[in-house]
């Protein structure tokens, strides 16, 4: 076992997948040679892609397509390679479009494509530790302005905070409907953008007035959890292993990655901080926060948090949610939901 399974399965709690994911809804006549087929593959593999002819048809053709891309075509039954160079991480889904004797008939098939990255185990030192109110159960974090905001969830409590992070004094406040359970916050473009959890909705607020400007429905079936910014799109979470990448203009999602680290797919992403080009991920249950590539969504750090758990005196603390990143003193925020403190960080190699 690789050191950086090693290092998800201890600090994430990830279960290893294997290659029994595969999925063939092989025809009576042809479906994907699967036996060359890896468990995993990685960015900088070939692979080799062949049709088992059972009843030895006689095949004019075969275009083979990945993830509903052509990828290339065989006279007969000549088999394909491909680079799978500049993939998305996890599951690529293959289609054969077989012409033979005058006729066609299409095979599926699919492969997992994991991570070539070894992760790093990042260590944290605690700079400052503040109060944090136990009634808060935090969703989202972030500052603005040197400002520290708060989204709080559950039903009938859910409510969108300015607070003085280090006297726990809050200077705002606005309650959400009862029939909402707020989720994560980001800044952008001089407006808030808040989520929530199954409800399918998110708010825009004018960021001086907290005037509700727009209501806008999610374009996928999905839940709200995370969110953080790079500047110019918006990335959240819905509890699987996703990070979506949405328009902030539009609320339309325009692409998304799959966080792996090494082999092992790491779902229930949550709360998000953009921290100098990387996104800093909760993971929700654990101790633990993930620094992920927002490009490939591959895992190249892993902070393990479980001391700070040590820390919190409250019996009826929650689970570590809530990363907020202070570009002004450079340092992290770290707090949970039901927590007793909110840490100041800097995490190292």
């Amino acid at each position: 076992m690789r050191n950086y399974n090693f290092l998800s399965f201890i600090l994430l709690g990830i279960a290893m997948t294997g290659c029994g994911d595969k999925k063939n809804n092989a025809t009576s006549l042809f479906s994907f040679d699967e036996s060359k087929f890896a468990a995993h593959y990685h960015s900088q593999e070939t692979l080799e892609l062949g049709i088992l002819n059972p009843n030895s048809k006689e095949i004019d053709s075969v275009i083979y397509y990945l993830n509903d891309k052509k990828i290339g075509s065989k006279k007969g039954h000549g088999k394909l390679s491909f680079q799978l160079k500049d993939q998305k991480l996890g599951y690529q889904n293959l289609k054969a479009l077989v012409y033979f004797e005058g006729e066609s008939v299409q095979t599926t098939s699919r492969i997992e494509l994991g991570s070539n990255i070894e992760p790093k185990l990042l260590k944290y030192k605690v700079l400052n530790t503040y109060p944090h109110d136990i009634a808060s159960f935090t969703e989202g974090l972030e500052f603005y302005k040197d400002t520290l905001y708060e989204s709080i969830g559950l039903y009938k409590s859910s409510k969108l905070l300015k607070t003085d992070y280090k006297t726990g004094r809050i200077y705002k406040s606005l309650k959400l409907d009862d029939r909402y359970f707020g989720e994560g916050i980001t800044f952008l473009n001089n407006k808030i953008y808040q989520l929530t959890w199954q409800e399918k909705t998110g708010f825009i607020y004018n960021v001086d007035t907290w005037k509700l400007e727009k209501t806008f429905t999610y374009e996928k079936d999905i839940e709200g959890w995370g969110m953080t910014n790079d500047g110019k799109y918006i990335y959240q979470t819905d509890k699987t292993e996703k990070i979506w990448k949405m328009d902030p203009e539009t609320q339309k999602m325009v692409d998304y990655v799959n966080v792996y680290s090494g082999d092992s797919k790491i779902p229930s992403i949550n709360e998000l901080e953009w921290i100098n080009g990387k996104i800093y991920c909760n993971v929700w249950q654990k101790d633990a926060i993930a620094v992920v590539n927002p490009n490939s969504g591959a895992v190249e750090g892993i902070v393990d948090m479980s001391g700070l758990r040590k820390l919190i005196q409250y019996p009826k603390a929650e689970v570590l949610n809530g990363i907020a990143y202070n570009p002004k003193t450079k340092t992290i925020f770290i707090t949970g939901k039901n927590w007793d403190k909110m840490f100041e960080i800097m995490v190292s190699e």
